[in-house]
């Protein structure tokens, strides 16, 4: 599995990361998504019916179901912090992929993580 660092890495080789304020939505349930994101600082809260579930932190990935055909966002992301957060598209993905196979693995026991602890929540 990767370590937050080597994830951060796999990041910040992409295009101009994107900043947020707190309380700001990067995205809201049931919104169409076609990015992930990487967590390069600060915080975000994921919930679910306005309920927070989760808190993730540098290193940490969200918004993967974007990737692997989910095609409408099952949670709210919202910026706890002020956060710079790095984004792949499916082309930057498959790209990370390639180059980093260990990569693949560690979104898919984040998605698979993400939608169990959801699952228990609610």
């Amino acid at each position: 599995m990767l370590s937050a660092v080597q994830t951060i890495s796999i990041f910040q080789k992409q295009p101009e990361p994107k900043v947020f304020i707190p309380n700001q939505v990067i995205f809201a349930e049931g919104q169409p998504g076609d990015v992930m994101y990487g967590v390069l600082e600060g915080e975000v809260n994921i919930s679910v019916n306005g309920k927070i579930t989760e808190t993730i932190t540098t290193g940490d990935i969200f918004g993967t179901g974007a990737l692997v055909g989910i095609n409408n966002r099952t949670y709210t992301a919202t910026a706890k912090t002020d956060c710079k957060l790095a984004f792949l598209d499916e082309q930057r993905f498959l790209f990370a992929v390639q180059e980093t196979p260990m990569f693949a693995l560690k979104v898919m026991r984040s998605y698979s993580q993400r939608l169990s602890r959801l699952e228990h929540n609610l």
